[in-house]
């Protein structure tokens, strides 16, 4: 069937504390219908097929193809127990219920670094040196695709001689590697609350309440009972400095984090920064530790000195990495963007 924009695909990306709708028209040079986008919040709906039939009623849309950028793991590329989200979602489960002619689940951070193909320079904003990669189409390529929201996605993308290859990770559960005194400091309290301690345990925004409560206990201060949004609110306006220091202390450690999945990874040509969270950290990111943090990896330094590190600013890029998906399920090749 064409799964043009009179038979499109549906997107879903879904995290822990939303979940985004749109269609795809993968007939189209710019397959994302942006004003197809709708969000809602899980916790007003029992499943995610409920969620879906709402989306139908608001929108008066329908489609017979579904594709679902879950955040969790994709077990046999059938099911999915979401991160931070009670619900479990079956792909052949969602088609039976909903009667589509197919559905198909991968990981949020797949669908994140699949956006990366169909972005225009214009989205994309580079943090610290002004690097932004050249995708060689006639080369062999490797990046990270990285970022906080409810939690912390990591993938691999790989450029192989035109073809882009997804590497699914559940990288931010990684164990965090402590690399100053005061890292040690914050380790050994988020070790004792929490028994073992990952990246996602700080780099997401639940992180920054996490870092903010060891902060205020190795300063000796009174923790106030803060949402993450009003931790970066007070760092914002100043108001309290050590919210100032959280947030400050989130962007070196992310940037250290980065740096070792480059590392990890052999991501050379650059590391894409997306996530839920990513907007309002960063003027720390810019102007913090983020990259001196990236930078110094010992005898990689001068090294990672030329990998770029880059923002992607496109409002939904896992819905645009969705769509990416469903123009090349529908046997098309991507358009190309400049």
């Amino acid at each position: 069937m064409d799964r043009s924009a009179s038979h499109p695909t549906l997107l879903a990306d879904l995290g822990g504390t939303n979940v985004r709708f749109a269609l795809a028209d993968t007939t189209s040079a710019t397959p994302l219908m942006m004003d197809s986008v709708r969000r809602y919040r899980v916790k007003d709906f029992d499943t995610l097929a409920d969620t879906i039939r709402q989306y139908f009623t608001d929108t008066g849309h329908t489609a017979s193809h579904a594709i679902i950028a879950a955040a969790g793991r994709i077990a046999n590329g059938e099911t999915v127990q979401i991160t931070n989200n009670p619900w479990n979602v079956s792909a052949h489960g969602l088609q039976a219920e909903l009667g589509l002619d197919g559905a198909r689940l991968v990981n949020d951070f797949a669908a994140q670094g699949m956006s990366i193909p169909l972005l225009r320079k214009d989205q994309l904003q580079p943090v610290g040196p002004d690097l932004l990669p050249e995708h060689d189409q006639k080369s062999s390529q490797t990046f990270v695709v990285m970022g906080p929201g409810t939690g912390l996605g990591v993938a691999g993308l790989l450029l192989r001689y035109g073809h882009w290859i997804v590497l699914e990770t559940e990288g931010g559960h990684a164990g965090f590697a402590a690399h100053t005194a005061e890292d040690v400091e914050i380790l050994h309290r988020l070790n004792a609350r929490f028994g073992r301690v990952s990246n996602e345990r700080m780099i997401c925004g639940n992180g920054l309440v996490n870092l903010y409560l060891a902060l205020a206990d190795m300063a000796g201060q009174r923790a106030e009972e803060y949402t993450p949004e009003d931790i970066t609110a007070r760092a914002m306006d100043g108001s309290d400095p050590l919210c100032v220091r959280t947030v400050e202390t989130l962007a070196g450690i992310f940037g250290s984090v980065a740096g070792d999945l480059v590392l990890s990874l052999g991501g050379w040509d650059g590391v894409y920064l997306t996530g839920g969270v990513l907007k309002i950290l960063m003027p720390w990111l810019q102007n913090g530790g983020f990259r001196e943090r990236f930078e110094a990896k010992g005898r990689f330094r001068d090294t990672m000195e030329r990998v770029p590190t880059i923002a992607i600013t496109h409002p939904e890029p896992g819905l645009l990495g969705a769509a990416a998906l469903a123009v090349l399920d529908s046997g098309r090749a991507l358009p190309s963007q400049h």
